[in-house]
């Protein structure tokens, strides 16, 4: 199903309207919002997450969010999922049509957010990053921005997101290591904590 930027907007105002109800929104950083083909990663603790990476892009940009694919599963949802351009990833495996998506829409100058924990994580807990975020951004060329989100977010609290500085995964003249992935994940999340 192809996205409709009309849909989306429709979707962005019920959410800012619902999720404004229970929490008030602070954006720092938004300046360092690169223009173009974006990779966005940020940690990942709440279902709330993703709206809150949403809304601190505003309306004008349309975000596709990599998603697990068990949410593609259900029937009433999946087709709004699918028109609002987001994007199903079995976490399992390497998933051909979910990096050919995510490809196409940095090709297209889009703005990819992925959660390189690939799960929710509560502040005790401590889960290595997924390489997948860096492979893409090396292979495309598309700028990393790191964003932090509270972990712990109360209800009726203000909620601030905080942008880093955008940065590159640099292509090399050799083929890099799995422990080369590891850490440049690794520092990935660094650069995302750091934020805190």
């Amino acid at each position: 199903m192809k996205p409709s930027y009309k849909f989306y907007r429709c979707c962005y105002r019920l959410a800012r309207a619902a999720i404004g109800i229970f929490y008030r929104f602070r954006f720092i950083g938004k300046e360092n919002i690169p223009e173009g083909a974006t990779l966005v990663c940020a940690n990942h603790s709440s279902m709330v997450d993703p709206f809150l990476i949403v809304f601190a892009f505003g309306i004008g940009c349309q975000m596709h969010i990599i998603a697990k694919d068990e949410l593609f599963r259900i029937p009433i949802i999946s087709p709004i999922l699918r028109k609002l351009g987001m994007i199903s990833v079995n976490r399992g495996v390497l998933d051909a049509n979910s990096v050919k998506a995510t490809f196409a829409y940095l090709k297209g100058d889009e703005k990819v957010v992925v959660f390189p924990e690939g799960t929710r994580v509560s502040e005790d807990e401590n889960v290595s990053a997924k390489a997948g975020a860096v492979k893409i951004s090396e292979r495309t060329g598309a700028p990393i921005l790191p964003i932090y989100i509270p972990r712990k977010k109360p209800l009726f609290s203000r909620v601030t997101v905080t942008i880093g500085q955008p940065y590159h995964i640099e292509k090399q003249p050799r083929k890099r290591s799995a422990n080369d992935y590891t850490l440049l994940s690794e520092d990935l999340m660094n650069r995302i904590n750091s934020l805190n």
